[in-house]
């Protein structure tokens, strides 16, 4: 069985789109706002898994905070300096034995993401 998407709501649509476009390199897939609905799906490249965007002007209590979502990173210290940089407000490395290193930090939807 293999996992479609991953569903995110957010009062702040255009922000969560650009979170993604820009430090996950995730790019639309498809695409609902030409038939007046604020969903798009955002994936690497076509048919891998997608992080579905849904606007909710009520999201705010969604329960986001407890979602996780992991990335692996090409330049980690130059994504952690870039969101740092945008104040972000990146985690500091965490390394839980010598071959892995990651950190995590905040979208606007408030869900943690994991780029390791």
């Amino acid at each position: 069985m293999k996992l479609c998407h991953v569903t995110i709501q957010t009062a702040r649509f255009e922000e969560e789109v650009g979170f993604y476009s820009k430090y996950a390199g995730l790019t639309v897939q498809r695409d609902m706002r030409p038939m007046g609905r604020n969903i798009v799906f955002l994936a690497d490249t076509a048919g891998d898994t997608e992080i579905e965007i849904i606007e909710n002007p009520e999201a705010a209590a969604s329960g986001n905070a407890h979602l996780s979502i992991g990335f692996a990173a090409e330049d980690l210290d130059g994504l952690r300096a870039a969101l740092a940089e945008d104040g972000l407000e990146p985690t500091g490395y965490v390394s839980p034995m010598p071959s892995v290193r990651f950190f995590f930090v905040r979208d606007p939807a408030g869900v943690s993401v994991q780029f390791m």
